[in-house]
């Protein structure tokens, strides 16, 4: 699976983004896909995840309430919405692929990666 993220940008705190994620490959739909991000000076972490089918999803407490992780298998897309946003949620933005039927939060669980989109919240 090749994944394209796009979307990021630079928003004032309290701003709404909308991160994209083109995936494409065999068997896009049967994966979970992903959000991750990495902030400088900071280990990768997890965002947000939906299955498969996108009837399950979840969101990092940091998260909670101000994201929401859609997909949209008709296009091969996922979507993160981020709203409410913060200077803490700077940082590099990764879309990933994981050949799994659940929800997976750990990076050594996806098998593909996309090459990052930076959003640059400013206070």
């Amino acid at each position: 699976v090749q994944l394209q993220a796009s979307g990021g940008g630079l928003v004032q705190s309290g701003g709404s983004l909308r991160l994209s994620c083109a995936a494409s490959g065999r068997y896009v739909s049967s994966y979970a896909l992903g959000w991750f991000r990495q902030a400088p000076g900071k280990e990768r972490e997890f965002v947000a995840v939906v299955n498969w089918s996108g009837g399950i999803t979840d969101v990092a407490d940091s998260a909670k309430g101000r994201f929401t992780i859609s997909r949209d298998n008709a296009l091969n897309t996922v979507y993160l919405q981020m709203n409410s946003l913060k200077p803490e949620d700077t940082a590099v933005y990764y879309c990933a692929a994981a050949g799994n039927p659940g929800t997976p939060h750990f990076e050594y669980e996806y098998d593909s990666w996309g090459q990052g989109t930076l959003v640059t919240v400013s206070s």
